[in-house]
């Protein structure tokens, strides 16, 4: 049975972003291996607090990542 781990950054995604996260990312291993198996595909998404996620040294904020989102 197929896990699959997704990790954002807190306050990045909504619910429903997220919602759709584990929606399409199960669609997605179903449509490799098979309908049969999406009852047994897990999808876990996990939130890291703000600041402790690091890019290129530096630490990752939640304002970073919306910023970066719109183009800042």
């Amino acid at each position: 049975m197929p896990l699959v781990s997704v990790k954002v950054i807190e306050g990045v995604f909504s619910d429903a972003q997220k919602a759709e996260m584990v929606e399409k990312l199960t669609d997605a291993m179903v449509e490799i291996e098979g309908e049969n198996m999406r009852p047994l595909t897990l999808v876990i998404v996990e939130e890291v607090k703000s600041g402790d996620w690091g890019v290129g040294g530096k630490p990752m904020t939640t304002e970073d990542v919306k910023a970066a989102a719109a183009g800042r």
